[in-house]
């Protein structure tokens, strides 16, 4: 497992950059996503209502009970997007995944306004889903 860019380190690199060299930028975090297993590519991990097959799956790390996200996606740019979203919460304890913003986190990257509505339709229910997975094990 590696250490994701932080979420402000991804927004500072995304104000520079215009147009596709924004799609770029996703694509690239995109790759730098932990590798998920096929097997771990289920139904119970896949996120309902993308545009796109995006998969997500949380793991504990460490004593402290973080979270730290596995995801994947068979396009791209929703694969970057899935990345943006674990960005915001990798790495942290599950209790506070739970209680976070995540939506609010990511309004300042404007998605709505510079990707189609098609590519960004699913951001929510992937946010619903790690926060669904964060609760879950804040609970046990």
């Amino acid at each position: 497992m590696r250490a994701m860019r932080s979420l402000d380190d991804i927004y500072e690199e995304y104000t520079f950059l215009e147009g596709d060299e924004r799609y770029r930028l996703l694509i690239e975090l995109g790759r730098e996503l932990d590798a998920m297993p096929q097997a771990l590519k289920t139904d119970a991990t896949l996120v309902r209502g993308c545009s796109a097959a995006v998969w997500v799956y949380p793991t504990e790390t460490g004593d402290a009970g973080n979270l730290h996200f596995l995801a994947d996606s068979n396009a791209a740019i929703t694969k970057g997007m899935v990345a943006l979203v674990i960005a915001a919460v990798q790495d942290r304890p599950a209790a506070e995944v739970a209680a976070m913003d995540v939506t609010g986190a990511l309004e300042r990257f404007d998605l709505k306004n510079q990707l189609s509505s098609n590519r960004t339709q699913g951001v929510p229910n992937m946010i619903a889903l790690v926060k669904e997975h964060a609760a879950r094990l804040a609970a046990s």
